[in-house]
């Protein structure tokens, strides 16, 4: 399995606004700042950005303070969240592949004995693309020592 670009990124870009704001949760990250980090360009990341508000994991502000926010806390957004959103899946990440083959090349039998095997391991992934949470992420970055932003937690007055 290999996840789309466009799913990487994704998770990329939702990771740097929970790690850039996770000391306060809703202040609004800038797209272009994002981008500059996750060296992702722009214009692609807002498509991307377009697909998680649809999903109801990001919400945008416009203005001068403005980029965008998770909608919903970090420890309550997972990969699997992301995935689903990103990539139009929700199951069948490894068993779907496995019956369209079967399907082209006539079914042996040992179909049944791989296609069981790809199942199986379609609900592993699933389950631990579940237990992720972007909070988790957030940890690793901290235990790494990577860089915030300070700026975005300044007040203006």
């Amino acid at each position: 399995m290999k996840l789309s670009a466009k799913t990487r990124y994704g998770v990329r870009a939702v990771f740097d606004i929970a790690f850039q704001t996770q000391n306060c949760p809703g202040v609004a990250v800038p797209a272009k700042e994002i981008a500059e980090r996750e060296k992702v360009p722009l214009r692609y990341l807002e498509q991307i950005f377009q697909d998680l508000r649809r999903a109801g994991l990001v919400e945008s502000k416009r203005g001068p303070r403005g980029g965008y926010f998770l909608k919903r806390p970090a420890d309550k957004t997972t990969l699997a969240d992301l995935v689903v959103a990103l990539e139009g899946v929700s199951a069948g990440l490894f068993a779907s592949d496995a019956r369209s083959d079967d399907a082209e090349l006539g079914k042996p039998a040992s179909a049944e004995v791989t296609c069981a095997l790809w199942e199986e391991l379609d609900g592993v992934v699933q389950q631990w693309f579940q237990q992720v949470t972007m909070d988790d992420l957030v940890k690793r970055g901290n235990a790494l020592g990577l860089g915030r932003d300070d700026t975005l937690n300044m007040y203006f007055i």
